[in-house]
């Protein structure tokens, strides 16, 4: 069997490690890739980023089922183009991916379908977020509507912080949202023909910094621990947020298939939707698929319920000198030889042999524990091993566990 994954990034090469593994017949391709997904299997760049390029490419070396990693291609219409031409392909149509594409519809579609959310004020333009701002007190949050890569987002602590942020975002619609107390969740669950089947719960890092401070990135780590909920809070998430998020969706005419990414608050009330999106997180894709045992392409032809291990997973993100601002490229990197346990490439390249920073994440060490204490002991010895120019890594992922646990 052929499978094509689309993307580059550490998400993507954790796919491709963890679908080459349960059947050595099975070939990995990547699309563009990087050069870990290289150390798997063959990578080729399509002619464009169109998704007739794609299949055109995905035709001619014979693909037997796409995966599609990041949310551009989903909501350019790949899976669209892909079934009209009968491809099988793993993702949400172009009109269910807007859960993800659009904040305003999300928000909208939450409300219309009494998903519990956070309340928001809707401005069409930044002058129209700067009079929303007395809606809510401080802090409270605005959110860009259209793709950010996970940093289209600012707390503001107080006004005077919310209006010089303002100024910060692009000039497009803005959500200005009340701001929630509670923790964090990941919680991604995997559709298919309807059936909701949920991925072990994780827990991202958003900021740059340890303490949840400085700006928002696309994930400087994440850990992945069957305790971040209880099997009550499982149930309840599946109850009110997934499944008539699934059946909404049906019953608009845009039925919902591939992954479906809920970032959650878990308040004092019940969990609330903060954010959808579209397919898996990252860096959560790679301390989930890291926990998990079966073969997750069972899964995704065949909706088998995956089986995980019982010790916890975490992934520490390596990235680059400037970010989440202007990244600097090109950096050699030492140690990768040393390290023992999974490294999944991000922003790398392959510099005459030697490899170098080619991103803002530049890896994620991904590793485990027989306690979420190990866990995260066991990724920084291993992380500490590889050294470029500018490295920033912090150094408290999982921290926020430790404390519950």
């Amino acid at each position: 069997m052929k499978i094509l994954i689309l993307g580059s990034g550490g998400r993507e090469h954790a796919l491709a490690w963890k679908l080459s593994h349960a059947d050595s017949n099975r070939v990995v391709i990547c699309a563009p890739g990087n050069p870990g997904c290289a150390q798997i299997g063959p990578c080729y760049t399509p002619a464009d980023s169109s998704p007739a390029a794609i299949l055109n490419l995905a035709e001619r070396l014979g693909v037997d089922v796409t995966v599609v990693g990041p949310e551009a291609p989903l909501v350019a219409g790949v899976v669209d183009h892909f079934t009209s031409h009968g491809q099988t392909i793993i993702g949400p149509t172009r009109a269910a991916a807007q859960l993800e594409g659009s904040k305003l519809f999300t928000k909208a579609f939450l409300e219309r379908h009494a998903i519990p959310t956070a309340k928001a004020v809707k401005c069409a333009s930044r002058p129209e977020a700067a009079d929303a701002l007395h809606s809510f007190p401080a802090p409270l949050v605005l959110k860009t509507d259209g793709l950010a890569a996970g940093k289209g987002v600012i707390i503001a602590q107080t006004s005077a912080e919310a209006r010089a942020g303002l100024a910060t975002l692009p000039e497009a619609p803005l959500l200005v949202e009340e701001f929630l107390v509670g923790e964090e969740v990941s919680f991604i669950a995997y559709v298919r023909n309807g059936r909701a089947i949920p991925l072990a719960p994780s827990q991202d890092h958003k900021t740059i910094y340890d303490g949840d401070q400085g700006p928002n990135t696309g994930g400087m780590g994440a850990y992945c621990d069957s305790r971040i909920l209880t099997p009550a809070q499982t149930q309840e998430v599946l109850d009110t947020i997934i499944e008539p998020t699934v059946r909404g969706m049906e019953r608009e005419g845009n039925p919902y298939s591939g992954f479906l990414y809920a970032g959650l608050m878990m308040t004092a009330d019940g969990p609330r939707v903060l954010e959808y999106n579209a397919r898996l997180g990252d860096p959560e894709t790679q301390a989930i698929l890291h926990k998990m045992v079966s073969d997750f392409l069972a899964t995704l032809i065949d909706g088998t319920e995956p089986k995980w291990r019982a010790e916890p997973s975490v992934c520490i993100v390596l990235a680059a000198h400037g970010y989440p601002g202007t990244v600097r490229t090109g950096d050699p990197i030492a140690g990768l030889d040393a390290v023992q346990c999974e490294v999944f490439h991000a922003g790398t390249k392959n510099a005459g042999g030697q490899i170098a920073t080619n991103g803002g994440r530049v890896f994620g060490v991904t590793n485990r524990g027989a306690t979420l204490a190990e866990a995260i002991a066991n990724t920084y010895r291993e992380a500490h091993k590889i050294h470029f120019d500018g490295m920033q890594m912090r150094s408290d992922i999982g921290a926020k566990g430790l404390k519950r646990w």
